[in-house]
């Protein structure tokens, strides 16, 4: 039975791989712990350290490949967290995290169709991981297979109606077909179930100024600011909507 850890949004380090169970060697077990544990802590560097020990003493063992990946993700050093995950892979080809998280090094290094390849086997040897689906409908929907990204954000919300991030994404796959009401009610829904959402209050923005609901946008946008200062693409699309109702000045001043 695996230990998680929920890491990032992305990726979760692990104790134990699917059909091998702890390693033999308890040194090379209590390294891995105490990565697991500095992960926790944020200290990657730790982290990788004591990956690098739990290795040494124990080359067989998928997890330490696996967690050691995890904490090169978090550094954004994706060739290496890349390389990590598919060594895990070889010694464990049942490893379904382990393909969807490569999938999601690869879709930061933009390579969308070896991410699909790894969500697509990770859902083979789990047909229930929502996350899995949910990303593949990610990778679906750069490669703007729209379609097919709706079906897997579809799939993943009936596995987990409170897939909170799925209906939004789904909502922009819609969006990006011109569908905006749909878009409108998928991104509600993810409010309704997370109010602190700032993406979804953006993206909710877009759809309601689409349907020429400029004062509801502007609302959205706002909403979207006061949850995240820093977000600037929601300053950007407030200052179109000023455009649109003939509020220049204000307009310009989103723009400093």
């Amino acid at each position: 039975m695996r230990k998680i850890l929920g890491f990032c949004v992305l990726v979760v380090l692990i104790s134990s791989s699917n059909g091998f169970g702890q390693s033999t060697n308890k040194e090379a077990a209590a390294a891995l712990t105490k990565g697991i544990n500095a992960g926790k802590d944020k200290d990657l560097n730790s982290a990788i350290i004591n990956f690098n020990k739990a290795i040494e003493l124990d080359p067989k063992y998928p997890d330490s490949y696996y967690n050691r990946g995890v904490a090169y993700f978090g550094l954004k050093k994706y060739p290496e967290s890349i390389a990590d995950y598919t060594k895990a892979i070889e010694l464990d080809p049942k490893y379904a995290k382990a393909y969807s998280n490569r999938g999601v090094a690869y879709r930061n290094l933009k390579k969308y169709e070896e991410a699909l390849s790894d969500y697509t086997k990770a859902i083979e040897l789990d047909p229930k991981d929502t996350f899995a689906y949910n990303c593949r409908g990610f990778a679906y929907n750069a490669l703007k297979k729209y379609p097919e990204a709706i079906a897997d954000y579809t799939k993943a919300i009936e596995l987990d109606p409170n897939y909170v991030n799925a209906y939004n994404n789904r909502g922009n796959a819609y969006r990006n077909l011109k569908k905006y009401p749909e878009a409108l009610a998928d991104t509600t829904k993810a409010i309704e179930l997370d109010p602190k959402y700032v993406f979804a209050y953006s993206n909710r923005g877009i759809a309601y100024n689409a349907l020429g609901k400029t004062k509801e946008a502007l609302a959205d946008y706002t909403k979207a600011i006061e949850l995240d200062p820093e977000f600037s693409d929601a300053y950007y699309n407030r200052g179109n909507a000023y455009s649109g109702l003939n509020k220049h000045e204000l307009a310009i001043a989103e723009c400093h």
